[in-house]
């Protein structure tokens, strides 16, 4: 079973090359691959299968060739370049009785390929994979029949088995795995577009959800500002409602904007300690009416690069999450921690905590912790920005004991900080 045995290492190098090539184009995170990719991969399997090849006669070469050909043809349409591969690379082991034999095979196949590869795909699957199989097992008798004309075998079960046996198992399993393969990533690929369509009809129910609210708002106090008998004070008063909801319509703009575009503005030096105060102080009537301490440490030292409007943008949000994280009141710890190449943030509250279900959903789109008063923006935005700084968010929680949340962000040369 000399024959049988070759073939079936022909066959193992012809499966260890194509599981080489579904790795690199996995690396590529790409499956679909260009058509001259596809053949330098096939040239290297012919090359495989010459290099291994069984040689009962200096003129004879038997090995599995037909697989690459007849898988680059039916499945990529490259079957007549192909054939004229095996033709040229016979010729470099001489010009013999079995070259002209290689040529007798492998130019009808280069028209027979040609000619069959469009109605191929038109098939479903199953068919594809059977037609395959059948196509082999013809190419694999005409083979031994050549054979037996050139040079007949001293074991003929060994030679017709070989061909006829081996050759279609080969083709029906690489067939098969193309066939699995192309239909995971069709299912990955329409799974990604149902994700993208789910997610922009979430995006848009959101939003108009949120704008909606505050449009009606203002539209009811328009309504009646229509009316004629209204006092002057009355005037102001609704005016200055609409002017509030007008302002929370296009705050719920401004994070949809910056969470789908996170670029940064403009970039400037930001002295930590600083911009925190600002935030802090913008936010302490909020803390003061819901009982909440707010107590800092900050390093006097530590600058980063950043967009002002949106540093402050990514901790109001935050902060804010914090104090209503406590509606019976409690303590907001915000500390600074500098090193020499990275400037950390925490922030502590001691709130009612989030479930680990809850920390992992944390920054996902539309995804908030307050149910259906919240869309989830808030820490969208958060991410973005903090992304967009070239930091990183690091999130502890526990139920009944608070959350933490832990900055990093890259920090400029000590000689250039602002102290």
């Amino acid at each position: 079973m000399e024959i049988t045995k070759h073939f079936f290492f022909n066959l193992s190098l012809i499966i260890i090359v194509l599981f080489i090539g579904l790795i690199w184009s996995e690396r590529k995170r790409n499956l679909t691959i260009s058509k001259w990719e596809a053949y330098i991969w096939c040239v290297a399997l012919l090359w495989t299968c010459f290099q291994f090849s069984y040689q009962p006669t200096p003129n004879f070469h038997f090995d599995l060739r037909l697989i690459p050909v007849l898988i680059g043809g039916l499945y990529l349409g490259i079957g007549p370049i192909l054939s004229l591969t095996v033709i040229v690379i016979r010729a470099f082991y001489g010009i013999d009785s079995g070259f002209y034999a290689t040529i007798l095979l492998y130019l009808p196949l280069a028209f027979i390929l040609w000619r069959s590869y469009p109605r191929f795909w038109r098939k479903s699957p199953s068919k594809r994979i059977c037609l395959s199989i059948i196509i082999a097992i013809f190419l694999s008798i005409l083979n031994a029949l050549g054979m037996e004309f050139f040079t007949p075998p001293a074991n003929r079960f060994d030679a017709w088995f070989a061909y006829v046996g081996i050759l279609p198992i080969g083709i029906g399993i690489i067939s098969y795995i193309i066939e699995f393969v192309s239909n995971n990533l069709y299912l990955r690929q329409t799974l990604i577009k149902s994700e993208k369509l789910q997610a922009v009809e979430q995006m848009g129910a959101a939003i108009s959800h949120e704008i909606r609210n505050p449009l009606t708002a203002a539209m009811g106090f328009v309504q009646l500002l229509k009316e004629n008998n209204l006092p002057r004070l009355k005037q102001k008063e609704y005016l200055s409602i609409i002017k509030e909801e007008l302002a929370s319509a296009e705050q719920v703009i401004q994070d949809y904007l910056t969470f789908s575009k996170p670029s940064l503005e403009t970039i400037e030096r930001l002295n930590v300690k600083q911009e925190l105060n600002q935030v802090i102080n913008i936010l302490k009537p909020t803390a003061n009416q819901n009982s909440v301490e707010i107590i800092t440490n900050f390093e006097m030292v530590g600058s980063i690069e950043g967009d002002r409007q949106k540093f402050h943008q990514c901790f109001l949000n935050v902060l804010k999450n914090a104090i209503e994280s406590m509606p019976r009141g409690g303590q907001l710890f915000v500390e600074t921690q500098y090193h020499k190449s990275q400037l950390t943030i925490l922030v502590r509250d001691t709130g009612v905590g989030m479930t680990i279900d809850q920390l992992e959903r944390l920054g996902e789109p539309y995804y908030s912790t307050k149910g259906s008063k919240g869309t989830g923006l808030g820490m969208m935005v958060v991410y973005s920005i903090v992304k967009a700084m070239n930091g990183a968010i690091l999130c502890e929680s526990e139920i009944g004991v608070g959350t933490v949340f832990k900055f990093t962000f890259p920090t400029v040369p000590l000689s250039n900080n602002i102290v």
